[in-house]
């Protein structure tokens, strides 16, 4: 399926199809692509900048999807071994926005957590070069080049000292790569990002899909 224009609406309508993507991806993550001793779980993002530390508490499945924001993979109830981000429009709206969350981005890959990044908005003057420069620039002066066109972004990244970074540019009308989410410097398994980003839009409301593509019947 073909990534969406998704500033056509307003932010609490991607917010909505957000969740549902991140629910999907974290029930196919448990359905079998993980190893039997990880599991994968939604999460509020909230202010605490340490995630291994993040108590995973009982929630009934509404609360969860309602709270759903991230995904965070663990090996067993224990260590963050990785962290799915999909980003929002909230992420870009003010400096304050992009600044915090380029900042939890590198507190995570320091502490040697892998991060996988979606960015499905175009660069704002928060991040002029996209996303990923703006994560990246925390930890090199590397520039990174974005193609004409491709101006969205998805991200894997390998935490730790020297973070390593595979990066895929795309464009409205896409598909979503299989970007690895990296379970260990030597382990990792393809992001289920276009199967799961199907399924949020398959039971999206029909109306706002009318917005973002008025040739639907």
């Amino acid at each position: 399926m073909p990534i969406h224009d998704w500033t056509s609406l307003e932010p609490g309508d991607f917010h909505h199809f957000q969740q549902g993507w991140v629910v999907n991806l974290t029930n196919a993550l448990n359905s079998g692509l993980l190893p039997p001793e990880s599991m994968a779980m939604t999460e509020q993002v909230t202010g605490r900048p340490i995630p291994d530390v993040v108590t995973l508490e009982s929630r009934t499945p509404d609360e969860e999807a309602r709270r759903a924001d991230r995904v965070v993979i663990r090996h067993g109830r224990g260590k963050v071994v990785a962290i799915i981000e999909i980003v929002s429009p909230g992420n870009k709206d003010s400096r304050n926005s992009i600044r915090s969350f380029v900042e939890k981005a590198a507190d995570i890959l320091n502490q040697g957590v892998n991060l996988l990044v979606v960015d499905l908005f175009p660069p704002t003057p928060r991040d002029p070069r996209g996303i990923h420069q703006a994560i990246w620039d925390e930890f090199t002066e590397e520039p990174f080049d974005v193609p004409p066109g491709k101006v969205l972004t998805v991200a894997s990244y390998l935490g730790g000292d020297s973070p390593t970074a595979y990066v895929e540019p795309v464009g409205v009308g896409d598909a979503l790569p299989s970007l690895p989410i990296f379970l260990s410097a030597s382990r990792y398994i393809p992001a289920p990002l276009e199967a799961t980003y199907e399924q949020a839009w398959q039971v999206f409301p029909g109306l706002l899909k009318k917005i973002i593509d008025p040739t639907m019947p």
